[in-house]
């Protein structure tokens, strides 16, 4: 990589980061819900990239214990991601968040 791509890349790595930082603080102040989330992720690939173990510890009432105890109970591998969730996984999710 060229310095300048190198850069590039870097910027947007950080742009990333910041986009999820911003996501879970609202889901922690409850301004986002997790159904939301799963929304937007489809049309954002940032968000898609993001683990549901750190979504899920995000979320008011939940931390990483219970959150780790949900993903188990519901077969959900800890490295997932939301665009690795199947179809009856998220449903589950919303079921057990709802």
């Amino acid at each position: 990589m060229s310095d300048e791509q190198r850069q590039a890349a870097l910027a947007r790595a950080a742009e990333v980061r910041r986009a999820r930082a911003e996501v879970k603080q609202l889901l922690k102040s409850g301004s986002l819900r997790f159904d939301e989330l799963l929304e937007r992720a489809e049309s954002n690939g940032d968000l898609e990239g993001m683990k549901v173990s750190a979504v899920l510890s995000s979320l008011p009432g939940i931390g990483k214990v219970r959150a780790g105890r949900i993903m188990s109970d519901l077969v959900i591998a800890e490295n997932r991601r939301l665009r690795g969730l199947g179809d009856r996984q998220r449903e589950a999710l919303l079921e057990e968040l709802g």
